[in-house]
């Protein structure tokens, strides 16, 4: 009877470890492609890349994400990576990059 109860302990934990991977990933996506089209935003209205990796950051900060690595090339996309920390200590950290280029929602005339 232990055994069995310690199998169902070791599967829950388990089980909590992975779900809490699977949330951070999906929390990372979401804050990564979000910060990507808010500093783009910035730079489709002409500012310039520091502000548009500030503006990522704050929406990186307000999705629980950490700010990496924010880039602008010469062709004015915005490159961003973030890292998120998992709720359960132990596991690795999420991380996810996203570009994102004004000039490509600019439709062609």
């Amino acid at each position: 009877m232990l055994g069995i109860v310690c199998a169902l302990l070791t599967l829950t934990v388990s089980g909590l470890d992975l779900c809490s991977a699977v949330v951070a990933s999906h929390r990372a996506r979401a804050a990564v492609d979000l910060s990507a089209l808010a500093g783009a935003g910035v730079l489709l209205q002409g500012g310039r890349a520091g502000h548009a990796c500030a503006a990522a950051a704050r929406v990186a900060a307000a999705n629980g994400a950490r700010i990496t690595r924010c880039s602008a090339d010469a062709g004015r996309s915005l490159v961003v990576g973030v890292v998120v920390r998992p709720m359960v200590p132990g596991i690795g950290d999420a991380v996810a990059s996203a570009r994102a280029d004004p000039a490509l929602a600019i439709p062609a005339r």
